[in-house]
């Protein structure tokens, strides 16, 4: 029974795993995360989108010539905004974490904004990850 047991773990663990990342046009993002797109990024400035699809999880990657990255989830809602070294457009950042980092940190600004589980994370040019929690308080710095 616990060799039954750990197979059916085993090949449970190895599904869930898999991935099916494909190239596709943008054209088949969906229509809020086109709508996001659109509105802070030059579309004709898109190197190419990739969908990663698994068991339980759907996600569109669109990366940028300039090497900035977008990633939103099967409903189309950002997840997850990487500039490089180039700032995250501001309309992308909830106002409370602008405001602290603007506060706290008047010569930084942020160059990766995303979600992680039920917390958010803010990281500056200066190399600082910020910690906060899904009302957009914050919680902690890790360096």
């Amino acid at each position: 029974m616990k060799k039954y047991f750990s197979m059916v773990l085993i090949a449970l663990c190895s599904l869930t795993a898999c991935v099916n990342e494909q190239l596709i046009s943008y054209d088949q993002v969906p229509e809020a995360a086109k709508a996001i797109v659109a509105a802070h990024f030059d579309t004709s400035q898109i190197a190419y989108v990739t969908v990663d699809k698994g068991l339980f999880h759907c996600e569109y990657d669109v990366k940028f010539n300039d090497g900035c990255s977008l990633e939103f989830n099967k409903a189309g809602e950002l997840t997850k905004v990487d500039c490089r070294q180039a700032e995250v457009p501001s309309a992308l950042i909830p106002e409370p974490v602008r405001v602290y980092v603007k506060t706290n940190f008047p010569n930084a600004f942020i160059t990766e904004w995303s979600k992680d589980d039920r917390r958010w994370k803010a990281e500056l040019n200066s190399g600082l990850d910020l910690k906060f929690n899904s009302k957009y308080e914050f919680l902690r710095i890790d360096d």
